[in-house]
């Protein structure tokens, strides 16, 4: 077994209208979610995008940062 391990994992977004009373999207079709309905009461969720894992954490500032 190599050192690296594989994550199969699959993350779906809950079906929810977008978000009202912030300033509109700039692109027409931009998906808008809620960091709250995202995170779903955790600070950390996993992303796969073509075949690799991606991990978007809150902070204790309150930021967003994404790691490979």
């Amino acid at each position: 077994m190599s050192r690296r391990q594989i994550i199969d994992m699959q993350v779906r977004l809950p079906e929810i209208p977008p978000i009202r009373g912030i300033a509109k999207p700039t692109l027409p079709n931009l998906r808008v979610y809620g960091s709250d309905v995202l995170f779903d009461g955790s600070n950390i969720v996993g992303i796969e995008h073509a075949g690799s894992l991606y991990q978007l954490k809150i902070t204790r500032q309150g930021k967003l940062i994404l790691n490979k």
